[in-house]
């Protein structure tokens, strides 16, 4: 733990102690608040109320979630009052909005952040649309989506793009804008879209007011970041599939357990489900991922026509603690605890039934922790990562024993969380030499948490000499681009050369390519 969480941890329980109190302690979802009248359909703002632009997510073939919230002054609740407020959406076939093929009303709700999520149906397949909202006299910035090909249809190619970690007080957003350049069909966010800390001086910018843990500052956090210009033009052109990691809530946490020591689970479970509400708040979900509480349903499949399935897991809300605490260490008996699980029994079955059963050509898992086994020690002595999957050893096993032996066709984990680029090859036995490669991770980095970085190729030798199953090693920040093709899959590790100021270049590092039947990356 560090000085600042220990310095935080004793004031931070009594006001959440006090907060949960006055909340009730029935850890359940908060009922709707009745609409007093009828909606307003001229509403007055108190300044531009789509302050936090527009974003769509979650595609089918026949449709998506569009989404936007009424924010007028968004850093201090969005200054909306109690109103409730009618918004209209409309999607069409031009960039002018000209040519429209569908419209409705929504009504953005005091309860829920006076946010919108529109759930379209009964478009065409494996196009692209836009869209844009109204609110009264004010209109929103035009966005771009796409639907996805039907499931199982023939498709030739499929580009994307997977980040992670954009921590606002390390950096500017920049590899966003340079993603405005890329020809992308979707994007993948792994998670630790927000940061929860206090604002710290010094650094290249600056989260407003301290650690937080209350709804309204959940959604004031999300707000300062949904302002950025980079990332909102990111939203406002490619559709993305999100997932979370920890930060959304609170760093290292497990399911009901904070990563504070002696953090009571029923005040813990309160701020969790605080910080549920307003992810969900600022995402384009569906409404089958509404909170209920300190529970939300996450993990969720798509279909890329007979090219991709992805199966988006969660691996947050439902593991066991950490064994031996949270950070690095030597492997102890908790690491082998047979019961103890990342994804919960529920989710674990899902994924293996649903890998079983998919015919696509690629069996993609879009995900948060790094699923290979990395040593970090020289030598005979072993360091691994208790908030990764080596953590829980008997269940990273158990799910490469059945790569292994059920063989779905080219798996292949997308990963995040560890603010670095890495290409693994995936194994069921680290230790034996010989034990065959099941599939490939791709771990992208972050767009800012940790700072500049650096280019490591001269520094490398440690890390690939300890594990021969890594194949690629960097410290820079960026993302992770992806062409698929039903012959073969390559992955573009794009960096910048800094993010503690604006401006970057950009460039690709390296590439790599896993072949159609052939697992294990070589580069390209």
């Amino acid at each position: 733990m560090t000085e600042s969480r220990r310095r935080y941890g004793w004031e931070r329980q009594q006001f959440s102690r006090r907060a949960f109190l006055a909340g009730g302690a029935a850890l359940v979802a908060a009922p709707s608040v009745p609409l007093i009248g009828q909606p307003r359909q001229t509403p007055r703002f108190a300044g531009p109320p789509f302050s936090l632009g527009v974003a769509s997510g979650d595609p089918t073939s026949d449709g998506v979630v569009l989404w936007t919230r009424l924010a007028p002054v968004p850093l201090a609740g969005g200054g909306m009052g109690d109103e409730a407020v009618e918004v209209s959406w409309a999607v069409a076939t031009d960039e002018r909005m000209t040519r429209v093929v569908q419209r409705g009303v929504r009504v953005a709700r005091p309860d829920q952040g006076h946010a919108v999520h529109v759930e379209v149906a009964g478009l065409e397949p494996d196009r692209w649309y836009w869209y844009r909202f109204r609110a009264g006299s004010e209109a929103s910035r035009v966005g771009r989506t796409r639907t996805l090909p039907v499931a199982g249809s023939p498709v030739s190619q499929l580009k994307m793009a997977f980040v992670s970690c954009q921590h606002y007080e390390m950096g500017y957003f920049t590899a966003y804008r340079h993603m405005l350049e890329d020809d992308l069909d979707v994007v993948f966010h792994l998670g630790d879209y927000i940061y929860e800390y206090d604002g710290r001086d010094g650094r290249a910018r600056k989260h407003t007011g301290d650690e937080i843990e209350l709804l309204r500052d959940y959604r004031n956090r999300h707000a300062l970041y949904r302002l950025d210009p980079d990332l909102q033009a990111a939203h406002a052109r490619f559709p993305f599939i999100v997932t979370w990691d920890d930060h959304e809530v609170d760093n290292n946490y497990a399911g009901g357990v904070s990563e504070e020591e002696g953090f009571a689970s029923e005040l813990f479970l309160r701020r969790r489900a605080e910080a549920y509400q307003a992810y969900y708040e600022h995402m384009p979900l569906r409404s089958a991922s509404t909170p209920a509480g300190p529970r939300m349903q996450l993990y969720r499949q798509f279909e890329y026509g007979d090219l991709a399935s992805f199966f988006v897991l969660d691996t947050r809300q439902y593991p066991t603690d950490q064994p031996c605490g949270d950070q690095r260490g030597p492997a102890c008996v908790g690491v082998g605890d047979a019961n103890a699980t990342l994804l919960g029994n529920a989710q674990e079955q899902w994924l293996l039934s649903g890998l079983d059963q998919s015919g696509s050509r690629w069996n993609v898992l879009p995900q948060q922790v790094m699923m290979a086994r990395v040593d970090a020690a020289p030598g005979d002595d072993e360091l691994i990562s208790m908030d990764q999957w080596s953590g829980y050893e008997v269940a990273r096993r158990r799910l490469m024993e059945f790569l292994a032996s059920r063989r779905p066709s080219n798996p292949v984990v997308l990963t995040g969380d560890i603010h670095t680029n890495w290409v693994n090859d995936l194994r069921v036995d680290y230790a034996a030499e010989r034990s065959p490669v099941v599939g490939t991770e791709f771990v992208g980095t972050s767009i800012t948490s940790g700072g500049d970085g650096s280019d490591v190729r001269e520094s490398t030798g440690g890390v690939l000499a300890e594990n021969p199953a890594v194949r690629f090693f960097n410290n820079q920040r960026g993302y992770v681009r992806c062409t698929i093709t039903p012959s073969r899959w390559t992955s573009d590790y794009r960096v910048l050369e800094y993010v503690t100021h604006q401006g970057s270049p950009i460039s690709t590092r390296a590439s790599f390519v896993v072949e159609d039947g052939r697992p294990g990356a070589e580069p390209a």
